[in-house]
């Protein structure tokens, strides 16, 4: 329980100053005991029941809790979410971080969207120096691991604008937190997946797709798994396939090489996303794919999972992701939450056999 200290004035005790002041008849009034006893417990005098000193102890936490709500009635907070990946993705942020702000009240969150699918990383600089200049309650970010985009979040930092990481992280950079899924844990996840379903005795060529090496997310799954594949599944092997972006018809034309070049490939581990390209580029190729794991449970993924074109998506809960970052930008500014806040995402697999309902 935190310390109450006397006051002058009858009935003046209130919290310590780093806590929410609270009158000792309020705490009375919200334990249910007399202001005598309240009085006991506070200057631990005898005479009072273990269950009635919890008791109070209890309705002091409580009057906190209420009164961080009430400090957040009506507070009002704009946020820039600047995302660099592609269209499919980022309408899912934006889907995500829609459905999640009405349920943040009694505070009111608005967002202004920066989304491109390929930006160059001097445009990318821009328009995060440019949220610094007008003016921000804070920036969820999605972008390359550049040391301009790092520069630029110090930046905003100096400013006084929290910064979290979305999926993708910028270590090293005055980023306040990254919210977003485990990234080595989905990494071992893929290769315990894509080893139990080739077999052990397998030698077959796993190709590993990336949008880009710059992600920092990317690179951690991609790191965990080559890891986990060379200490469980010796026989088989990584061939790398990056820099389609996430798109199409890059993604198809840098697969389609890695085929012609890897006669052995018969699996993929999709971290990049544009699954419908490397499905394709495999048909031109008249290759089989025997094993199939991606991630995002997103609308292009859905069909080919249901089809059983895709064996697995590695999914996490996106607007968990944005919760935990809006929640990490309040406390930034001194309301809300103030607990140690859980940002990363839990791996869920999902197959053609699981899909979750809606």
């Amino acid at each position: 329980m935190a310390t109450l200290a006397a006051q002058s004035g009858a009935a003046a005790y209130t919290l310590n100053p780093m806590a929410h002041p609270h009158l000792l008849k309020a705490v009375a009034l919200q334990a249910g005991v007399s202001l005598a006893t309240v009085d006991r417990v506070v200057h631990q005098r005898p005479g009072v029941r273990a269950h009635t000193v919890r008791r109070v102890q209890q309705a002091v936490a409580e009057l906190e809790r209420q009164s961080a709500q009430v400090g957040l009635q009506g507070r009002k907070f704009m946020l820039d979410v600047v995302v660099q990946a592609p269209s499919r993705f980022a309408s899912v942020v934006r889907d995500a971080l829609e459905r999640e702000l009405p349920l943040l009240h009694p505070a009111i969150f608005r967002a202004r969207y920066h989304l491109s699918e390929a930006l160059p990383v001097a445009e990318l600089v821009a328009t995060l120096d440019k949220i610094a200049a007008r003016g921000s309650h804070g920036v969820l970010l999605k972008a390359p691991n550049d040391t301009r985009v790092v520069a630029a979040v110090a930046r905003l930092a100096a400013k006084g604008i929290p910064v979290v990481t979305l999926v993708t992280d910028l270590p090293g950079s005055e980023r306040l937190a990254y919210a977003g899924m485990d990234n080595q844990a989905a990494g071992r996840t893929a290769a315990y997946l894509l080893g139990q379903w080739l077999g052990s005795d397998s030698r077959a060529g796993v190709l590993v797709s990336l949008s880009s090496i710059r992600f920092r997310g990317e690179e951690e799954r991609e790191a965990a798994f080559t890891e986990a594949l060379q200490q469980q599944y010796p026989n088989l092997h990584k061939v790398d396939a990056s820099e389609g972006l996430g798109l199409h018809a890059a993604t198809a034309a840098v697969v389609g090489k890695c085929l012609e070049l890897h006669p052995e490939v018969s699996a993929v581990y999709s971290i990049g996303g544009a699954n419908a390209a490397i499905l394709q580029a495999f048909s031109d190729a008249d290759r089989i794919c025997k094993v199939f794991i991606g991630h995002d449970l997103d609308a292009d993924n859905l069909p080919l999972l249901r089809t059983g074109q895709l064996s697995a998506v590695l999914h996490h809960d996106l607007q968990h992701d944005v919760r935990m970052a809006c929640l990490q930008i309040m406390r930034a500014h001194g309301v809300g939450p103030q607990q140690a806040l859980h940002t990363l995402s839990a791996v869920q697999v999902v197959t053609p056999v699981n899909l979750p309902a809606g």
